[in-house]
């Protein structure tokens, strides 16, 4: 009899998030694929569990995929966990998940702990229907997709490096203009947890002086009816 896959999230931050339920069916399965397996062993034993980690990421998914595969098929249960949140959500999971599908193998997802649903929530923005972005291309691509996301009607969710921030809302600005609604959350469920609601303008103004750190969500407003939106010049030079 074939086993199961489990998709399991963790803490994004503070670790009183992790649900009884998480922590039973960890318990419960055979291995962990973990995306980084030193910062899951430090999960794993604040909450006593003891399971053998399979190192699984985005370098190693296609080659690993087929020897996870076989351990389902041969009757072993498997729980994929990230370093943070939702296993699946802009991390390693998808192709797991579709090659379980194609080979009528049980996938269960255990709800819980994933950084966009507080971000859009706290963003004040319309919420009962948006888009998810994840991170935007570093490189080739990345121009297109964000004047797709200013030209999107819907609000539109994305993951941002602290690093990259101020240049992903000044170019931004420069599609949709800078009175375009947005909110920036960072360190969610942690001790330094803030969200800064405003213009793009204001929050190009506000991280200029104040560099952010931690883990960041940017919400932008959607486009506005009957707004078009242009290049404008930026005059956030850095």
């Amino acid at each position: 009899m074939a086993g199961k896959l489990f998709f399991v999230p963790t803490p994004i931050g503070n670790l009183n998030d992790i649900s009884p339920r998480i922590v039973e069916t960890l318990k419960s399965v055979d291995f962990i694929l973990a995306e980084d397996t030193r910062t899951s062993r430090n999960l794993l034993k604040h909450f006593n569990i003891e399971k053998p980690l399979l190192s699984y990421h985005k370098f190693n998914e296609h080659k690993t995929l087929e020897n996870i595969i076989e351990k389902i098929e041969a009757g072993h249960s498997v729980a994929v966990i990230s370093d943070a949140g939702t296993p699946g959500i802009s991390d390693p999971g998808f192709m797991l998940s579709r090659e379980c599908r194609r080979r009528g193998l049980t996938v269960e997802t255990l709800p819980g702990p994933c950084a966009l649903i507080p971000a859009i929530v706290n963003s004040g923005l319309p919420c009962e229907r948006f888009c998810f972005e994840g991170f935007l291309p570093q490189k080739s691509g990345r121009k297109s997709r964000i004047e797709m996301i200013a030209n999107e009607g819907r609000t539109t969710v994305l993951y941002e490096s602290p690093l990259r921030l101020l240049k992903t809302l000044v170019a931004f600005s420069e599609i949709c203009g800078q009175e375009r609604q947005a909110s920036v959350s960072r360190e969610i469920s942690k001790l330094h947890e803030e969200t800064i609601r405003g213009t793009l303008g204001e929050l190009i103004v506000h991280f200029t002086k104040n560099p952010p750190k931690g883990e960041i969500v940017i919400v932008l407003a959607g486009k506005p009816e009957n707004d078009t939106p242009k290049i404008h010049k930026n005059k956030y030079k850095r």
